[in-house]
């Protein structure tokens, strides 16, 4: 597909606009997580780990709410610059335009089939964007970071803990 330059730019004018609207509406510091962005994640998470989760419900909210919580620990621990990368990139999937035309989820996160979700993520993964490569791996390694920094979850990768009388 060859893009007129008319194209281009009203293209570029719009993702600038929902770019700085994202990243007006997820300033950086350390703040809290949204409701919406817990629902995103919330998706994500269920996605992402669904081998590794339980397959009882109350149990499965349980550990996702559990892994979200770990997230917000591991974006406020990041240096200022890449929570606010985050925020943008958390505020671009939370508005429904970037939900829809980024990943094409089209229903809200709370209703989102997991297919869907996992679609989007495998497409992001194998994109031929670095930069969307590149939020991939930030959605990845945060969910999975924040799952894994639980003692609760290495006897299932088989990993003992780390090493005793070091410290």
């Amino acid at each position: 597909m060859i893009a007129t330059r008319r194209q281009f730019l009203k293209t570029g004018v719009a993702g600038s606009l929902l770019l700085g609207c994202a990243g007006w509406l997820n300033a950086a510091g350390a703040r809290p997580l949204s409701d919406a962005e817990r629902e995103m994640l919330g998706a994500l998470t269920n996605a992402l780990l669904d081998g590794a989760l339980p397959t009882d419900l109350a149990a499965r909210r349980r550990l996702i709410a559990v892994t979200i919580d770990g997230i917000a620990v591991e974006i406020a621990g990041l240096s200022l610059a890449s929570q606010k990368e985050i925020g943008e990139l958390f505020g671009l999937l939370v508005l429904a335009p970037g939900r829809r035309f980024l990943a094409g989820v089209g229903k809200p996160w709370r209703e989102a089939a997991a297919g869907d979700v996992v679609e989007f993520l495998q497409a992001w993964r194998s994109s031929r964007l670095s930069l969307l490569q590149s939020a991939y791996a930030a959605l990845h390694d945060l969910t999975f970071g924040a799952w894994y920094a639980r003692p609760d979850t290495w006897e299932a990768i088989g990993y003992p803990g780390p090493p005793r009388g070091y410290f």
